[in-house]
């Protein structure tokens, strides 16, 4: 049986703009953000920083997640993302980009 990973992420700019978004391939869709590849609120505000992700083979947890999250103020946003990437670096650089 094949199973597929799917991911709920968070990409910031250096001015700690926030963008989530959901995938089925972190990688691919990291490497769209940093190089400006697709139009919309990510190249707008230059968010090319990976701080935080979570991933499950189930895409309705991570879609319920996402809805979740988007109804977070920033502040929650912040708060989530420093328990596990407290100075806000790049987690992109230990993932394997491709």
């Amino acid at each position: 049986m094949n199973t597929h990973e799917y991911y709920l992420y968070i990409m910031a700019s250096i001015s700690e703009a926030l963008y989530i978004g959901v995938t089925n391939n972190l990688n691919r869709r990291v490497y769209e953000h940093k190089n400006e590849l697709v139009e919309g609120f990510t190249k707008k505000y230059k968010c090319k920083k990976l701080v935080y992700f979570e991933s499950s083979n189930d895409i309705r947890v991570i879609l319920d997640r996402e809805k979740q999250l988007k109804k977070w103020n920033r502040s929650k946003k912040l708060w989530l993302i420093n328990t596990i990437n407290p100075e806000h670096k790049d987690l992109s650089t230990s993932l394997e980009m491709t």
